[in-house]
């Protein structure tokens, strides 16, 4: 349904979806806050399947390193009695090894889901909550990406709507080749003038 530059689309609806199963299978299995779950749901919903099982990778893999660092960082904050330069120091740190770590397994795609489960978890514990409390918020984010996965697979595009979505990737490719080209330009414009300087 398009009104005016205003567009409500499969993926918007399948979103939307991702969203209520996850505040539903909170309440009904009593987990507590859906939030992180909620986000992961979101963050893993592409507009197929196909696109959504690649993202799911990328973004399990993010998932299990943001978990196991989060989980690393509760422990050296429980060791020095939740002291506040652990977090002001550690936790940045930790994020370098993120992306340092996905970077040299290939699992680019899946940093920016890296960190966020690695901050969603370190700065959501509260203080005196058991490593338990920490696991269960990992497990968060897999619910959350296993819903948006199986959304995807139960509720399939129309062709009409796939060809919406290509012609969508396409103007975007289209943009981001623009922005590459101009990038290009400045290059050599700099190197140009470093020869004349020269």
């Amino acid at each position: 349904m398009v009104i005016g530059p205003f567009r409500l689309g499969m993926r918007t609806m399948k979103s939307a979806l991702a969203v209520m199963i996850c505040i539903l299978l909170f309440k009904i299995f009593d987990r507590g806050g859906p939030m992180i779950a909620a986000l992961s749901a979101v963050f893993s919903l592409r507009q197929d399947l196909t696109s959504s099982l690649a993202f799911g990778k990328s973004r399990v893999i993010g998932n299990s390193i943001g978990g196991m660092l989060a989980l690393l960082y509760f422990f050296v904050l429980k060791y020095f009695s939740n002291d506040f330069m652990v977090e002001l120091f550690f936790l940045p740190f930790l994020v370098i090894i993120v992306i340092v770590l996905s970077d040299g397994i290939g699992n680019n795609p899946g940093i920016i889901s890296a960190i966020a489960t690695l901050l969603m978890i370190a700065l959501s514990v509260p203080q005196g909550e058991s490593v338990y409390y920490a696991f269960e918020r990992v497990l968060d984010t897999f619910i959350g990406t296993f819903v948006a996965i199986s959304i995807n697979f139960l509720i399939r595009s129309k062709p009409i709507e796939k060809q919406r979505q290509i012609d969508e990737d396409l103007l975007e490719l289209e943009k981001k080749e623009k922005e590459l080209e101009k990038l290009r330009k400045k290059i050599n414009k700099r190197i140009d003038e470093k020869k004349e300087t020269e």
